[in-house]
Order: structure tokens, then sequence, then C-alpha cells
């Protein structure tokens, strides 16, 4: 018989949450006051009087918004189509095919995933440069598939060796090659699995800030954590307009985690649960 939770977990959560979402919750009450109540003493005030949504025009009016928006959803997806499909195979190799220097690639794959972005940059902007990717989709495309893909593999792999081989040898003997076998048997049950890392990946390449300033230095070619940053005020930065823009953004990944909040934890947890 399982036991009830009492109040006192419930207050822990309570103030867990809270804490977890009083960021994002301060940033949308800063995204909605006046400029005359975001510095002086109404700065640190709870709420406000004057609610306006001046702020949020002003994200789309003043500046290019739509146009990182645009940029960042290009990237993110193709990076994302590329780097499951690239992932999935490779998992498919190291999960279900017998060969040597397995773990090594294990080792090399999680390796690769230790570099901190920081070390790299360099490197693979020259790279880059000297191939005339700078300030284009595919310039950042391809680092963002460097960052991504090692994660991807590890999460697979998971889900594969997951999979019974009962299925795979069932499909042999009804004569299925190999690549068959992968599009028809064991492709469609890991899809929680695959779900799983495409959100993933997507956020991640959504989110990221370094490669897209160093690499897209154009206007044309900015995404949004990078055309967030660079707002600028004539005297002030703009803290209204800064916390708007980063409202818009944040939206859509929050209702994308809560809309597909069950595949995401199934398809976490599915892996490493053994039945």
């Amino acid at each position: 018989m399982q036991k009830k939770a009492g109040p006192l977990f419930y207050v822990f959560l309570f103030l867990f949450v809270f804490v977890v979402m009083f960021p994002f919750l301060w940033m949308l009450i800063t995204s909605i006051k006046p400029m005359s109540e975001l510095f002086g003493e109404k700065a640190f005030m709870p709420f406000t009087d004057n609610p306006t949504f001046k702020n949020y025009a002003s994200v789309f009016l003043d500046y290019p918004f739509l146009n990182y928006l645009w940029n960042s959803f290009v990237v993110a997806s193709i990076t994302t189509i590329y780097t499951v499909f690239v992932a999935s195979f490779a998992a498919y190799a190291i999960a279900r095919l017998n060969f040597k220097g397995k773990p090594i690639i294990l080792g090399i794959v999680l390796s690769v995933s230790m570099f901190p972005q920081i070390a790299t940059i360099s490197p693979i902007y020259i790279i880059l440069k000297n191939l005339g990717l700078t300030n284009s989709y595919l310039g950042l495309i391809i680092p963002y598939t460097t960052i991504t893909l090692p994660l991807s593999i590890w999460i697979l792999v998971t889900f594969f060796r997951k999979i019974p081989f009962d299925l795979e040898e069932a499909a042999r003997m009804d004569g299925a090659s190999l690549l068959q076998t992968y599009w028809r048997v064991i492709l469609p049950l890991a899809v929680p699995g695959i779900f799983t890392t495409a959100i993933l990946v997507f956020i991640a390449a959504w989110n990221e800030f370094l490669f897209a300033l160093t690499i897209n230095t154009a206007e044309k070619y900015k995404t949004v954590p990078v055309g967030i940053a660079m707002f600028q005020g004539q005297y002030t930065i703009p803290w209204g307009e800064i916390s708007a823009a980063t409202v818009v953004v944040t939206i859509p990944l929050v209702i994308m985690v809560l809309f597909f909040q069950r595949r995401i934890v199934s398809g976490l947890t599915s892996g490493s649960v053994k039945e």
C-alpha cells in the first residue's frame, strides 16, 4: 500500500517549483513594466500598476526580430533533421552490429562531447572562413551538428539496445535485408527515443550563442540569442525589450515541452529500465 504524501512534501514541491520558475516569472513581469518602473525604487517590485505591451511591440517594430526567429528556426530544424538521421544510423550500427572497437568508438564520441565550445571555436571558425561558409546557414549547421551528434548517438544507442534481437532475427528469416530490417522493424520501435532526441537537439540548437555570435556576424544571418544580446538603446540598455524578446522566444519551447512531456519522459526513461 502506497503512503500518501504529507503536507511538508507539497510545501517543498511548491518552493522548488517557485525557485525554478522565478527567473522566468521575473522576466515576464519586467517585460510588461513601463520604462519608468525598470529603474529606481520600483525596479524590484514584483508587480506593476501600469502594465504595458509597448515592449513587445517595440521588439517587432524597432528590430528585425522576425528575421532572427526565422534564422533560428531554419538552423535548428535542419540541424535536428540531419543530426537525428545520422545519429540513428550510427547508433544502430553500434548497438546491433558486431565489430571490433565499439567501446573505443563510444569513448571517442563521449570525449568529443566533453570539449568546451571555447576550445573549438577558433579552428572551426578558421575552417569555415577558408571555405567561405561564414555568414550562412550552413556555417552554423555544421558546428551545431558537431556538438549535438555525440549526445544523440549515446541516447539512441540505449534505445536500440533495448529492442529484442528476436525481432531482427525473425525479419532476416523472412528474407529482409539489413537495411530493410532497420527501416521496417527497428526504426519504428525506436520512435520514442528518436522523438526525444530530436527535441533535445532542437532546443540546444535554438539556444546556442557562442558559435552564432562568432560565425555569423552579418545582421541578415543573426539568430535569436545573438539578436537579443545586440539590443541597444541610445543611453541605456533596453531591459524591457530584452525581457519581452526573451519571453517571446521561450514560450514556444515551454509549450512544446509541456505538450510533449509524456513522450519526452517516456523516451528518457524507457531506455534505462530493464524489463
